[in-house]
């Protein structure tokens, strides 16, 4: 499946088409459900089509930030339709709400009770014709990339050991081909072997490939550099196998990462005005989190006190190490029991038995995490970056895992891109896993990543994912 770069991140193309169909789908809506209510009377109707343009655009924005928000635009989305109803559902359901919202601050975007409903339901009618179509074309092979991965030893196996998760893959992988100076490690089912008398040119053609995936161990003896500069010059896309894993799974693997490929690869962007962008992105949306938030934070505040009593302690203050290793204290609404850590610092469990019932709720729905709002608004944190550790473990881990202290480049975060695409990290494997993501955020962090993960964060919480 083809993928387009937008301000360095990867967007699979079908997807983002998708969502361009959906948007004009929205807007075109607005005037239907106006034509319908209005179709007794032709001269009311053209007269109340007239103004209807930005708020058509009003309407298709808001429907489409909550369809990104419920995650309906993710290509490892593969729940069936009773999963996409329930998504869609929630959709509707967070745009009705917003733009009901929105009413009731500006009246004069109002687009009428029953042109609204008619626009709800034609568009919800549009959605599901538009997404049956898609889903039934999206699972063919000619709306996956053809890969051929030049290689068969420890690099190659990562991209075969990716195939054998079972995860959702945009790909499809021809064949490995192996190369000198690679110790096989590929299955040999996998194998595909290069004809002597065969350029690799005439052989990807003859495989119908659209790109080679260079995954060669030993490259002074196994790089066949002038086959693969025929190959690009002819046309074909030729990637090294981390730019593969980063377009691929938005991920930089640490074990295939090398200093050159990080001084050479683009990326790593800071600037005054990403700061800037940043730090007001930090401010506006925290503010209104705040506005939102507070009945949860005060429903949290009253169940800690009628469980504990009044005199037990609501926030739970803790050292975390923050951009440049410089440490600071968070803020938490406190979820386990005064006496969690008498016997010394732990990794949170998916079963803790240090959690107070009260606690297991907030964090259920990450309401635990709101008083960190105030470190975002006192500058400590931002809303998007790697989630802060403890100074003990990052000690520990920095010690024994490479590159980690690079995920400290960037201010620590409430939410994050390793918080949407792994669960939580309960140990030190999980870790590294989820530094690998850290990563692609440190290379690759701009304003609008920041919103889309923002936007599916929303996803997180509804569905508890990674919750502990």
């Amino acid at each position: 499946m083809a993928k387009i770069r937008i301000f360095r991140h990867y967007v699979p193309l079908p997807f983002l088409l998708l969502g361009i169909l959906e948007f004009v789908l929205f807007a075109l809506s607005v005037y239907a459900g106006a034509w319908l209510r209005f179709s007794g009377d032709q001269a009311a109707a053209a007269a109340y089509i007239g103004w209807l343009f930005p708020r058509s655009l009003l309407y298709a924005s808001i429907l489409s930030l909550a369809m990104i928000s419920v995650g309906l635009y993710q290509a490892r989305l593969r729940e069936g339709l009773a999963g996409i109803l329930i998504r869609l559902l929630a959709a509707y359901i967070l745009g009705a709400l917003t733009l009901t919202f929105l009413f009731y601050l500006f009246p004069s975007v109002f687009i009428g009770r029953g042109a609204l409903g008619l626009a709800f339901l034609v568009s919800l009618v549009g959605v599901l014709g538009v997404r049956t179509l898609f889903y039934r074309l999206i699972d063919l092979e000619a709306f996956k990339r053809r890969t051929l991965v030049l290689g068969a030893g420890r690099q190659a196996r990562s991209i075969a050991q990716a195939l054998e998760s079972g995860e959702q893959c945009t790909f499809t992988v021809l064949g490995f081909v192996p190369m000198p100076g690679d110790t096989p490690r590929v299955p040999e089912a996998l194998r595909l072997d290069l004809p002597a008398d065969q350029p690799l040119a005439d052989f990807c053609r003859a495989q119908q490939a659209d790109e080679i995936v260079v995954a060669v161990d030993d490259r002074r003896q196994g790089m066949p550099i002038e086959q693969l500069l025929d190959c690009r010059i002819g046309g074909l896309e030729v990637v090294d196998v981390q730019t593969f894993f980063e377009r691929e799974f938005g991920k930089i693997r640490v074990d295939l990462l090398t200093p050159s490929w990080l001084v050479f690869s683009d990326g790593f962007q800071m600037n005054a005005f990403r700061d800037m962008t940043k730090r007001l992105l930090d401010i506006t949306a925290s503010i209104l989190l705040l506005v939102v938030g507070w009945p949860f934070m005060l429903l949290t505040v009253l169940g800690i006190w009628l469980e504990e009593g009044p005199r037990a302690p609501v926030f739970y203050r803790q050292r975390r190490v923050g951009q440049n290793g410089v440490p600071f204290d968070m803020l938490k609404f406190r979820s386990m029991r005064v006496d969690a850590e008498k016997d010394g610092a732990r990794w949170a469990q998916a079963d803790d038995d240090r959690k107070t019932r009260v606690g297991r709720v907030i964090r259920k729905f990450r309401i635990d995490e709101l008083p960190q709002i105030l470190n975002v608004l006192r500058g400590d944190m931002s809303l998007v970056g790697p989630r802060p550790e403890r100074p003990e473990f990052v000690r520990e881990l920095a010690r024994r895992i490479p590159y980690y202290d690079e995920r400290h480049r960037v201010k620590p975060g409430i939410t994050g891109w390793a918080q949407l695409r792994y669960p939580y990290a309960a140990n030190e494997h999980d870790t590294l896993e989820k530094l690998q993501y850290d990563l692609y955020y440190v290379k690759n962090h701009s304003f609008l990543l920041d919103l889309l993960i923002l936007l599916q964060t929303a996803e997180v919480v509804l569905w508890s994912k990674g919750a502990r």
